[in-house]
């Protein structure tokens, strides 16, 4: 009897210590957030283990999960949903019930997964977009790109335009009804960056007439230069999104080679020739000094140009449109950004905003400080969490507000 208490004691202290995570005292439902953690540290710590066994690829692992939440294509009295094919790409299509006045508003929505993970048609997403055509009384595009490891750069762009170079065609638009002037590009997290450079190469690209009025990026992953920011330094072990995490979701999108992402890890990937892009992700002139804090802006050390020749994906501007100069800047639509205090990939969208400022783009930043990664996207079931409804419904009244 003695015994096994002992070990109940044992197991439990083991549980408990697995769970626990320190969090910011800014964080609501505290307790809520660390079992979410340790869920996902659980899956994460299974793919680990799997990948270094050989038995599978680590993000193969992490989507065995993410397909459990996949739903399928179900109208409601609301919206009609629909999976089908925008030039050759599988898109999921909402389209309202409710009549309109005129012609209704468009949203095509990325969704996010570091380019590695996710799915149109996750619970997560599919609850988002529907909830995005019913509460506009809007036409919503939800791409399903194709993912790596499967799949690297430029592939992930290429779908994501493709899809949206055919919804722009005015035919298009006028077979769903839709306003030409009231179109959105928006997306989270990997989806964000698609979103953002979706929207730099449609504005520069004379073959699609019709602009997007406007851009909504959600916590967008938007450069690969310098994975050592505040940001990164600050929630480097941070729910949902470890520094490391991120690390491996950019080295995925660009090739299966581990010295990439050793190399990232290190920040020694970029060689001296692109050493003049580092102007457009100089935190130390584009954060704010609340997000400085007492970090010390130092300079970068350069790394093998080797890989840069072979993989020069992490320099393109369509995989990093914080890359962009000044000049590719201007013109760019209605911009919402939202931003998470306690999340990596923090300072890549304040830096946007404060570049897109200087350039004359209307922006609208939202900065959560009580918000992590992902944080949006919990808004139902035993995830639920009152965070991610407020972010949710500010995303949403901005949409209806601007869109």
């Amino acid at each position: 009897m003695g015994a096994k208490l002992l070990c109940l004691c044992l197991a439990s202290a083991l549980l408990a210590y697995y769970i626990y995570t320190p969090l910011p005292e800014s964080f609501e439902e505290p307790w809520k957030v660390m079992f979410l953690e340790s869920g996902f540290r659980a899956v994460r710590h299974l793919a680990q283990v799997a990948d270094g066994l050989g038995l599978m690829h680590f993000m193969e692992v992490l989507m065995l999960f993410t397909n459990t939440e996949y739903v399928a294509p179900t109208s409601d009295e609301n919206v009609t949903v629909t999976d089908t094919e925008f030039s050759n790409v599988a898109v999921r299509l909402y389209l309202p019930r409710k009549p309109a006045d005129g012609l209704r508003r468009a949203v095509v929505y990325i969704h996010g997964g570091g380019w590695c993970l996710g799915h149109a048609g996750m619970r997560s997403y599919d609850r988002l977009t529907r909830q995005t055509s019913d509460r506009l009384n809007a036409v919503v595009v939800s791409v399903n790109y194709r993912l790596a490891p499967k799949y690297h750069f430029p592939v992930q762009f290429e779908d994501v335009y493709s899809v949206v170079k055919f919804f722009l065609q005015k035919s298009i638009l006028s077979q769903y009804g839709v306003d030409p002037d009231r179109v959105c590009v928006a997306g989270d997290s990997a989806g964000g960056n698609l979103a953002a450079a979706v929207a730099q190469q449609v504005l520069k690209d004379p073959e699609v007439e019709i602009k997007f009025k406007a851009q909504a990026l959600i916590y967008p992953a938007l450069q690969t230069l310098d994975l050592n920011l505040p940001s990164y330094r600050e929630n480097e072990n941070k729910p949902l999104l470890p520094r490391w995490l991120m690390v491996r979701f950019w080295s995925e999108y660009f090739t299966p080679d581990p010295s990439l992402g050793e190399a990232m890890a290190s920040s020694r990937h970029v060689p001296v020739e692109s050493s003049h892009l580092f102007q457009f992700v100089n935190w130390s002139n584009l954060l704010p000094e609340d997000l400085k804090k007492d970090h010390v802006y130092t300079s970068p050390v350069y790394g093998s140009s080797k890989l840069a020749q072979k993989y020069p994906g992490f320099l393109d501007v369509r995989a990093a449109p914080l890359l962009a100069g000044d000049a590719q800047l201007r013109g760019l639509p209605l911009t919402y950004i939202l931003t998470c205090q306690h999340d990596v990939l923090r300072d890549d969208g304040v830096m946007y905003a404060r570049r897109l400022e200087a350039a004359g783009v209307t922006v609208t930043h939202d900065h959560a400080w009580d918000a992590f990664h992902g944080a949006m996207m919990f808004v139902a079931g035993p995830t639920e969490l009152a965070v991610g409804h407020r972010l949710l419904n500010r995303y949403m009244e901005w949409l209806n507000n601007n869109l």
